[in-house]
């Protein structure tokens, strides 16, 4: 299975991202991007790539166990950011971040106790990506309406473990499914 953890937010925050993807989308050259849909944002915190069945009850129990000793925190999107010269356009995070950060590296420390073949440990960036290009793209346009950008603040209050059906090769238009494996209340060992 194809995994990593998330954080999601809550459905009617996403909706004020739709109204400000809107607005992107009608932006010139918008056309030329892949752009997110609703079921695909999230926070990532932790990538696993393909893990062993064999490995998911660890992995999940071990994250279970990293979002019982983290409480609940709160965040809001905001603003926004490329990666990649611009092959990447996404939206922040303000609030509690660094506990998000301490999330984030309790489920990458859950992956590698649990057997999890982890790549390098990178610093974790909150970011919730909106969309993608092959190649270099102009965003300042983009970056200029996501600066106005603020959700409502919201508290994050548990940490999920998401699989990510990839697109049939030469399937146009497809995009990646996600379906949440398991769920874990953060701050349940309190």
């Amino acid at each position: 299975m194809r995994l990593f953890a998330a954080v999601l937010p809550p459905e009617d925050v996403s909706q004020e991202l739709a109204v400000v993807v809107e607005e992107l989308r009608r932006l010139p050259g918008a056309e030329g991007l892949r752009w997110t849909g609703p079921e695909g944002r999230h926070f990532t915190l932790a990538f696993y790539g393909e893990v062993d069945d064999g490995l998911v009850p660890e992995l999940t129990a071990r994250l279970e166990r990293a979002a019982a000793r983290t409480g609940p925190l709160g965040l809001a999107l905001c603003g926004g950011g490329r990666f990649g010269h611009g092959r990447v356009l996404w939206t922040g995070a303000d609030g509690d971040l660094p506990a998000l950060r301490l999330l984030a590296d309790r489920a990458e420390a859950a992956g590698r106790k649990a057997g999890v073949a982890m790549g390098e440990h990178r610093r974790y960036k909150a970011h919730l990506t909106l969309a993608r290009s092959g190649t270099a793209v102009d965003t300042q346009p983009y970056l200029r309406v996501l600066a106005e950008f603020r959700s409502r603040s919201w508290t994050v209050d548990e940490l999920v473990l998401v699989r990510s059906h990839l697109p049939r090769a030469g399937a146009p238009g497809e995009r990646p499914r996600y379906e949440v494996v398991a769920r874990g209340p953060l701050g349940a060992a309190g």
